[in-house]
């Protein structure tokens, strides 16, 4: 096994694990309300949550059905619902534990990173809020009018992705992932959590506590 090298950092992914709530999924609730999505689009995205957590989706063709449905919105429209949302909606729910891990890796001087498949917008207001070093996520590409393109850059931050934009920025701040850790709670993270030298399962669904246990992984509950 490879011996860890250089310094650590600490991943944490979003949904579930730093707050109790799937926010695509409360989002998608809270944008059929508003009017801005159809009904048939709102099912289809429960579908693709619940899906989701049982990592039976490609989420890569979610995904990009979601992301057209933004073609040609200004950005910074979005950007301003998005900044909304998360402080009605998203700052209620944070988990307890997640601030004193947080603290604990901020003591230790181990970078920050928030690693997610939401939106730029979301990520970004999460990492601000948490004061984060950096932040991984999908990113939507913009045109020069400040519209969306109603697409995304690939691979998606998501599953192997993750490992992707992970080792990408890791390499580039002198970050070695094999003394690093993860916080998640989802199955779909397993590859990032098999790179990681220290994976953390924080409130895991039942197929990624049953590989926790099976691997002899930490696993931590955030709820309290």
């Amino acid at each position: 096994m490879t011996q860890p090298t250089g310094r650590p950092a600490a991943f944490f992914d979003l949904d579930r694990t730093l707050i109790a709530i799937n926010s695509a999924f409360v989002y998608a609730r809270h944008e059929r309300r508003a009017g801005r999505i159809s009904a048939l689009q709102f099912l289809k995205a429960s579908a693709w949550m619940g899906l989701y957590h049982l990592s039976l989706v490609d989420m890569e063709r979610a995904f990009a059905e979601a992301v057209r449905h933004y073609r040609g919105q200004p950005a910074e429209s979005l950007r301003e619902r998005t900044r909304q949302f998360f402080e009605d909606h998203v700052l209620k729910t944070v988990q307890p534990g997640a601030e004193a891990a947080l603290e604990r890796h901020r003591a230790e001087a181990h970078p920050l990173v928030l690693l997610t498949a939401s939106s730029p917008f979301m990520s970004k207001l999460a990492a601000d809020h948490w004061q984060l070093d950096a932040w991984l996520s999908n990113q939507f590409p913009i045109d020069a009018d400040g519209a969306l393109r109603g697409t995304f850059e690939r691979p998606i931050c998501y599953g192997p992705g993750k490992v992707f934009w992970a080792t990408k920025w890791a390499e580039q701040a002198g970050v070695d992932l094999k003394a690093s850790y993860f916080y998640t709670d989802s199955y779909s993270d397993l590859p990032m959590l098999l790179e990681v030298g220290h994976p953390r399962v924080v409130n895991p669904d039942p197929r990624l506590r049953r590989e926790a246990q099976r691997r002899g992984w930490t696993i931590e509950d955030w709820t309290r």
